[in-house]
Order: structure tokens, then sequence, then C-alpha cells
């Protein structure tokens, strides 16, 4: 299963083994490829981009004669095409060997148990390529885009009840694997629309755009397969437009590609490129309207409620944000440029300027927050996600706030990452497969990753200036954001117990910490806050869904906190939140609550004080004012303010420095500010500022 699937299925310290360490053998016919090298902070007047790596991943595959339902572009004429193998494990010189995905199950054929490549890294591949060749005029990187477009159309099937759809996994001899194993969702690959199919779009979208001048008869194939696409999609998840289900009580868009905006926004991009280059096709441009506006549906919560006005990628899940498959902000930006459309805009804004700068001072694009931030690593996928939001937002819209995040975000490739190290050496093109949760490093490095790599590198040498502030900030000096407070650690008295449920995972998020408190009326639970906190918004997670009994959903709980001599009322939480469970996979609710008021600055404990049935699982502590600090040759200081008052922050920094203010969507508030870098600077609510050395 690729590292996404995994993801969507895993929680915990599963999750995040699963999205860094496949477990794969290495084929005896595997060549490697030179030697990493520890590279020197590069220049910034040299280019980033380097695809010697993913040319190394990339292999010829035979094009099979008579396969019932597959065929590509001169087929006959041309019999082979190109392909990445999935994955590529760092030998002990530092030299690669490629594997494909799962164990060999045919030693004499050397068939892995999934495959040897995959539609979702051909597609993918295909797109870097692209954009190379736009970017950059290399005539090698046209000529792979071609054979990856090649290869990835005779995945798609061209006639029959499946028709539009694709496989995913293939053999390196040409043999087709509908059914992996584990079995993919769906099974087989091609009975239904998913996320390969979504990729398949998003490169066949490109790949029109690029060839529609330089080769019109091998654009107009590719604008019949983005065709046979469309009509795929538009029998299956297009066919529900303008319907809505309930999540957990929770409205949500019932027309997303899997129910999800990840695959979505893939495919989003795939037809903005497309409808730039065909604006006669109405249908296209009406299916990348219905997309864009199901997205933007799933835009949640705001300033200091969670998840922070972030675009949530699973409408069957409200407390479940990953960073892996992040491109909806992307998306809708390339959405409202090519549709005219402010409000989809608004939406992508919202989430960069509002969410993002809370993502980057909590530590960085994690790879899940159920709600809590659980699975803590964090690999290119997600960081790319980012970056290229970012980088689009600020061209769309001019603002700078939003590129000086961009570079923040891009600076994780060159240091600015929780292991403290370089993850990409531009002289080999090599980069890591992710970094753990406990900041160890996985130096595999496989075709999703050095995928979403080269599209930050080739997103940062065509942006200068962000690329130089990315690598002027190697590393991380403060990441001062969101903090977990675990109920089953506190202090209880009354009817209150500690419940450990078989597993941490709900279906759609997770218990943190793996246990919860079960209490009813009387019941107190007294939790410590972090030593030298500053004030800070308490977000209690209370399982809102029903739980059986006959009391459950009855009462709130109320809290306070204790600072000194103080006992200060910071107001309820609910015990249950009415509604339907829909299409959750599970009546289980972990919705953080805001409560109205702040806990002071050091306050040592908050108490719960429970009415009713209450199921606690944990508090989330979000300082009034986040704050993101990056040094190197360069200083960048980002402070976050999570109220909806002015806050006011001293710096507390030496030289002078330049103070520029944004609001919640990115729009500059004001001129740059000259001060003293020990002086104070005020944050306008729900925005940010941002501090540099003048």
């Amino acid at each position: 299963m690729k590292r996404n699937r995994l993801l969507a299925a895993a929680t915990g310290a599963a999750l995040a083994a699963a999205a860094l360490v496949p477990v794969i053998a290495a084929p005896a016919n595997a060549s490697p490829t030179p030697a990493a090298t520890a590279a020197a902070t590069p220049s910034s007047n040299a280019a980033l981009t380097n695809l010697a790596h993913l040319n190394f991943l990339l292999d010829d595959v035979p094009l099979l004669p008579g396969v019932a339902g597959h065929s590509t572009y001169q087929q006959s004429q041309e019999p082979t095409a190109r392909a990445p193998w999935v994955y590529a494990n760092r030998n002990a010189d530092g030299s690669f060997t490629r594997v494909g995905g799962g164990p060999i199950t045919n030693a004499a054929k050397g068939y892995y148990a999934q495959g040897t490549f995959d539609a979702d890294d051909i597609s993918r591949s295909a797109v870097v390529y692209l954009r190379d060749w736009k970017q950059n005029g290399t005539a090698a990187s046209r000529a792979s885009a071609y054979e990856l477009l090649r290869e990835l159309t005779y995945l798609q099937v061209d006639s029959g009840p499946n028709a539009g759809n694709v496989v995913l996994w293939q053999q390196h001899d040409g043999t087709l694997n509908p059914s992996a194993i584990p079995a993919d969702n769906p099974n087989p690959s091609d009975s239904g629309e998913s996320y390969w199919l979504a990729r398949t779009v998003w490169a066949l979208g490109e790949g029109y755009a690029g060839f529609q001048k330089s080769d019109p008869a091998f654009a107009s194939f590719l604008q019949q397969r983005m065709n046979l696409a469309l009509r795929s999609l538009e029998r299956q998840s297009l066919a529900n437009y303008g319907t809505t289900v309930q999540a957990n009580g929770v409205t949500v868009p019932g027309w997303l590609i899997t129910n999800s905006a990840a695959p979505t926004a893939e495919a989003v991009l795939g037809l903005s490129a497309y409808t730039a280059a065909a604006p006669g096709d109405t249908q296209a441009r009406t299916d990348l309207q219905r997309y864009a506006k199901g997205i933007a549906g799933l835009s949640s919560g705001g300033t200091g409620q969670w998840p922070f006005g972030a675009l949530l990628p699973e409408a069957n899940s409200p407390t479940f944000w990953h960073a892996w498959g992040g491109m909806a902000p992307a998306a809708l930006t390339a959405a409202a440029t090519q549709l005219h459309d402010g409000s989809l805009q608004s939406a992508a804004n919202t989430d960069l300027a509002s969410f993002t700068p809370q993502l980057l001072a909590s530590g960085g694009p994690d790879n899940g927050w159920t709600p809590t931030p659980a699975d803590q690593s964090q690999i290119a996928y997600g960081v790319d996600s980012r970056v290229e939001a970012l980088v689009a937002a600020s061209d769309a819209t001019g603002s700078t706030g939003l590129a000086t995040l961009a570079g923040a975000q891009a600076a994780w490739y060159f240091g600015a990452n929780p292991a403290g190290v370089p993850v990409y050496d531009p002289s080999t093109g090599v980069c890591v497969d992710g970094i753990g949760g406990d900041a160890s490093v996985n130096h595999n490095c496989g075709a999703e990753s050095v995928i979403h790599t080269e599209l930050s590198m080739l997103a940062l040498d065509a942006h200068p200036a962000i690329k130089r502030e990315a690598l002027a900030l190697t590393h991380r000096s403060a990441a001062d954001g969101l903090q977990v407070v675990e109920a089953e650690k506190g202090a209880l008295t009354g009817p209150a117990t500690v419940v450990t449920p078989p597993s941490a995972w709900t279906g759609s998020a997770n218990w943190s910490g793996g246990a919860y408190v079960s209490a009813s009326t009387g019941a107190t639970v007294t939790m410590t806050l972090p030593a030298g906190h500053p004030a800070a918004r308490i977000l209690p997670i209370e399982d809102l869904g029903p739980d059986g009994t006959a009391t459950s959903g009855s009462g709130t709980t109320a809290w306070t906190a204790s600072a000194g001599n103080r006992t200060v009322q910071l107001g309820s939480s609910q015990n249950v939140r009415p509604g339907a469970q829909g299409i959750a996979p599970t009546t289980v609710f972990l919705l953080p609550q805001t409560l109205p008021v702040s806990a002071p600055a050091g306050a040592t404990t908050i108490t719960a004080r429970v009415s009713g049935q209450a199921r606690l699982d944990a508090v989330l502590v979000q300082p009034e004012v986040s704050h993101l600090g990056l040094t190197g040759t360069g200083r960048l200081d980002v402070y976050v303010n999570a109220t909806t008052g002015t806050a006011v922050q001293h710096l507390g920094s030496s030289g002078p420095v330049l103070a520029t203010r944004y609001d919640a969507s990115g729009r500059q508030v004001g001129a740059p500010i000259p001060l003293n870098g020990n002086g104070t600077v005020t944050i306008v609510p729900g925005g940010f500022t941002t501090v540099v050395p003048r």
C-alpha cells in the first residue's frame, strides 16, 4: 500500500512507521545511483532542481499488447514506455537500490505483492518533468514526460463499464496487478474512482497544456483520455453534485472524490491547467467549478477555533487533519484564478494565513492532527503541499506575508526541521523519506518523496526571493505553539476513572495518549499545565457523541484555572453535541472546544468539574501568541495571534528589525514598522506578524 493510503488507515506510532519505513525486499538486478554526499548550504544563485535521483528511479516498461481495455499512444510503433520504481533503499555506502512495493511473492518472475510501478508515482513524476520542461526548457524532461504519460494512459481502462478508471499497480515486465496484497480500495483498483484516477487527471491536464503546441497529435490523444477520465468521474462522485451528507452532525459536501479533498485537489490542479489550455471545453470547466466548490466546503474552524481555518481533507472526519495530500489550498488558488471566483481564493487564504502560521509555530506539517498532533512524523509530501500552496497564493494575491511563510516552510529541506539537519542535497537530487516524530531521519529516498521535493525545488527556483529566504533559515530557534495536556494524567476525585480502549484510533480520530477519563456528576479532573506557559486559549477535547448509557450526553463541564492565589473561571464545555453519525466511521466525536476565557500566563493547573456524563480526552493549550523562530545566515520570527483582539508582543531580540503585520487572510496591514529588537509590536486579530533584521 502506498504511504498516503497507509496513513489514512493507521494511527499513532504505526502511522508514523507506515509513512517512513516501507517493508520491502531488494531485487538482485537493481542498480545503485551514485552515493549522496553531505553538502554545504547551496548557493542561492545555483539551481536547486536536480532530477538525477528521479531519473535513476525511471525504468523501461513493456507495453504488453492484447490486454483487454488497455492501450496507449502509438503502442505498436513504440512498445515500451517509462515509469519510476516506487521505493529506493539507501545502502551502507550511500548508494541506492530500487525496490517495489511489498515482499516479493514470485521469486522466478520477481513479482512484488503490490508491484514495481504505480499510477500514483507515474502521474506525479510526469508533472515534475512537465514543469521542468516548461520552466527550464529541458529536452530530456520533455522526453520523460512523454514516456510517462504514455505509460500512465496504458494503465487507464479505455473501454467497458470501468472506462476511464485506472489500474494502480504494474510489475516490471508490464503485467498489471489490479488486486494488490494487501488489497487497495477500491479492489480491483480500476473498479471505481480513486486517488490514482485523480492524479491521472492532474497529469493529463498539465500534459495536454504542455504538448498542445509542440505535439498536437499527442495532445489530442491526451485530451481524449482526459475526457475518458472526466466521464468516469461524472458517473461517480460528480453524479452527487449538490448533495450534502452528515459526519458527526457536521454538514459536508457529498461529491468529493472518495469523500476526500486530498485526491479531489489534485484533480482540480489538472482541471485548472486543462481548462486554461482548452477554454472551449465547458463540461470540464463545470467539473472544475463543482469540485472546487466541494473542497471549499471543508473549510473549518477559525481564529482560536480548531482547526483554525484549515481546509480539512476528509469529509467523513471533522476531527482529522493531515499534511500529506494537502494540495487543497493550492488547488483552490488555481481554480480561483481560472474561474475568477474570489470565494475560492478566500477559502485558500484562510487556510494559508490563519492555519499555516499556527501549524509552523507548533512544529511544522505533521502527518496527522487527530485532533491533537498525534503523528508528528513529517514527509516531503506534506511540506511540498504547504510550499506550493503558499507560493501559488502569494503569486495570485501579491501577499508578501504568504511568500515569507513559503520561505519559512521550504527551509525544512535545508535544516529548519525537527531533526535539525538538511534533508535534501541539490548536488545529487537525493532527499529523505521523512523525519520521525522522535526526530529520526529515514535516509531512503523513494519516488513519492523525490517527486514532491523536486516540485518544491522547481517552485523555489522560479521564485528567487523565496529561495534566498529558505536557504538562509537553516535552524529552528523557537516553535512555541500548541501543547497537549492529557486528562488521564490528571488528579481525579469523585466518580471518575481512566479508560484505556483497545485502540487509540476511533476510525476518524485518536484518543490522545491512548486513554481518556470517564466521569459523571461531582467528579473533578485537575491537570498540570506546561511550566512557564504564556496566556493561552484552552481547548478541552471531549467525546461529543453518545456513549450508549442512559445518562449519555447530559450536562456540561465547568473549567477553572489556578494562578497563584487566584481561581479563574474559564467557562464550560459541552458533554455532547447532538448530530447524526452519517458517513463518519464512528459515533466518537473528539472535537476540541474553545473556552471563552484564556488561562492567564503562569497558571499552574486547570480543573474540570463534571455535571452529567463526560468522557474527557485531553486539553489543547494554544498560546494567545504563538512564535516561530528561524535562524541561519538570516533570521525570521513569526508571531501568530490566536485571539479576536489585538495582541501586543514583546520581541526580545537584539538589533534593528522590521515588523510587518498581516490579517487572517494574509493581507498586509499598514506599512512595515522599524523597531528595536527589544521593542513591542501589535498583532492584528487572528493574523500574524513577521519580524526580520533591517
